[in-house]
């Protein structure tokens, strides 16, 4: 198999895809074994530039440049101010869960997601439906094809999800709000205790 596919591709490329490919796998476990969020956040940005590398190896600049832009940059800064609103320093007890049956459930999520992967993978299906926005025949290129489909075609679904976007940090700001108007004068810090009762 490895013979093979040194074969069909340059070296230059296979070991592009191998390093590439070990980041991305990395960073995805960064993510979920980090105790500290920020640093699952970076790792998030490392597993995002891995993958524009790989764009980049398949051909699909645009695609790479919208990795970074957006996911890399914009979607991880998101993540970040909504960590740092939501309190880096605050203890959680994961021992006690806040909806009950949630774990049960998303295992069998998971596990649903997995027979479907593998049921998929068994016949021909490579990478589902064919992609009907971009025509190999125009002579446009793939950036003002992709333009004409966002703004004309897709402009509904491309606002929609701005505006989930902004619904997404307004909800977390609310969320921050509320939890520090019920917080008990117990969790405050001690300087503010005595500063309270001295008045």
């Amino acid at each position: 198999m490895i013979d093979l596919l040194a074969t069909q591709i340059a070296l230059p490329d296979l070991i592009t895809f191998l390093i590439a490919g070990c980041a991305v796998i990395l960073g995805a476990l960064g993510v979920i074994l980090m105790r500290n969020p920020v640093h699952s956040a970076l790792s998030m940005v490392m597993t995002l530039f891995a993958i524009a590398v790989l764009f980049i190896e398949q051909d699909a600049q645009f695609l790479a440049a919208v990795q970074v832009i957006v996911y890399a940059g914009a979607i991880v800064v998101l993540f970040l101010f909504v960590i740092m609103l939501l309190g880096v320093d605050k203890k959680e007890y994961l021992g006690k869960d806040q909806l009950r049956g949630q774990r049960p459930l998303a295992f069998l999520s998971v596990l649903v997601i997995f027979v479907e992967i593998m049921a998929l993978s068994r016949g021909n299906w490579v990478s589902g439906a064919k992609g009907t926005v971009l025509s190999t025949s125009s002579p446009l290129s793939n950036v003002e094809q992709l333009a004409r489909s966002i703004f004309t075609t897709y402009l509904l679904p491309f606002e929609a999800t701005s505006v989930l976007l902004i619904i997404a940090v307004v909800g977390a700001v609310v969320l921050v709000r509320r939890s520090d108007v019920k917080s008990s004068p117990a969790e405050e810090p001690e300087e503010l205790q005595t500063e309270s009762e001295m008045k």
